[in-house]
Parts: structure tokens; C-alpha cells; sequence
């Protein structure tokens, strides 16, 4: 590990995973977050959009990697979308389901003040939602790490799961678990220290 350190290439393939998950919760996140808003304060708006999550929620995100490298080619634009893919959902269901569940007399007593729907949303529904959504973010990031390792192990030949799995099969067990200790340090500090 400290040999990796002292190269470089631990900084490199760390910089190489943790671009594509930034992309991704930045452009997966936020759609999801906003339609999620959207879903949640409209409830028309999440009956006509039911059939539209239950057919394209399940899918799973490394299932579109033939698709992302047809449109995107082998890099980082293709990584990041499929983590956008992969973080859009859990950040839609919850933000939707934060957003529902705030108080219906708040908004009540907000129209009887004559607050606009636009001051509700930004002074009301965010504010009670954020806990659950930042909550929902800390599920994404976790989900955006073990996506972008697994499409790096299964096609794209650049991070860290790409550098496990090179490591592997030029039987250098000792390279490998250092990226793995890495990552599993990596992972901690994502996903507890944010």
C-alpha cells in the first residue's frame, strides 16, 4: 500500500473512480432528487409516473453498460453514466417519499397565509424533507461506489476496480489486497465521514 502510495498510482486510480461517482450523483442525484420533489408534492404527477419506475427501476445499472459504451465509448463519461443511472433511482423514491410525508397542514396553513407554491417548496417541504434526504444521499454514495468498482472490474480499463482486477490476474495478491484495503478506507470515508 505504501509502495502504491509513493508512486502515484493509488492517487491516480482513486482520482479515476471518484470522478465518474461525482458526475453521477451530480447529474443522477439531482434529476432524481428534483423529480423527487416534483413526485412528492404532486400526487397526480407520482400516480402517472408509477408504471414508468416500476419498469425501469429494477433494471439493474451494470445491465445498461453494452448501451452507455455504445453511446459513450470506454472512459469516464460511460462510468458516470451509469452511476448517474445507478444513484438516480434511491435518490427519486426517497426525496418522493420524504417529501410526501411532510405535514398537509403545513401547506394548509402556508395557502391560507397566501405563501406562493414556490416559497412553500423552498421554506416548507425542503426544509422537513432535507433529514431523510441527506440520508437518501449517504444510501446513493455507497450504491455510486460499488456501481462505478463493478462496471471498472467488468469493462472500463481505468480505477480502482480495474486495478483490483489487473492486479488479480498478474497474480499479485499482495497489489490487490492493498487496493481493496484502499478501497474499503475509501468507502468508509464516503459513506460515514460525509
Amino acid at each position: 500500500l505504501l509502495d502504491l502510495v509513493a508512486d502515484g498510482e493509488l492517487y491516480l486510480r482513486s482520482v479515476e473512480t471518484i470522478l465518474p461517482i461525482v458526475i453521477g450523483i451530480l447529474l443522477g442525484g439531482t434529476l432524481g432528487m428534483l423529480i423527487g420533489v416534483w413526485l412528492g408534492l404532486s400526487t397526480t404527477a407520482a400516480r402517472l409516473a408509477w408504471l414508468s419506475i416500476a419498469l425501469f427501476r429494477p433494471i439493474p445499472p451494470v445491465a445498461i453498460l453494452p448501451l452507455t459504451m455504445l453511446v459513450y465509448g470506454i472512459g469516464i463519461r460511460m462510468e458516470a453514466a451509469i452511476v448517474g443511472f445507478a444513484c438516480f433511482w434511491p435518490m427519486l423514491l426517497l426525496t418522493r417519499d420524504a417529501v410526501a410525508s411532510v405535514d398537509i397542514r403545513l401547506f394548509e396553513v402556508a395557502r391560507m397565509l397566501g405563501l406562493p407554491r414556490r416559497s412553500q417548496i423552498v421554506k416548507i417541504a425542503l426544509p422537513a424533507a432535507a433529514p431523510r434526504v441527506f440520508t437518501a444521499l449517504r444510501l446513493t454514495l455507497g450504491i455510486a461506489l460499488i456501481v462505478a468498482v463493478t462496471t471498472e472490474i467488468a469493462a472500463n480499463p481505468f480505477g480502482l476496480g480495474y486495478a483490483i482486477i489487473s492486479a488479480g490476474l498478474s497474480l499479485r495478491p499482495d497489489v490487490m489486497y492493498a487496493f481493496l484495503t484502499w478501497l474499503a478506507i475509501l468507502g468508509w470515508l464516503l459513506i460515514e465521514r460525509l
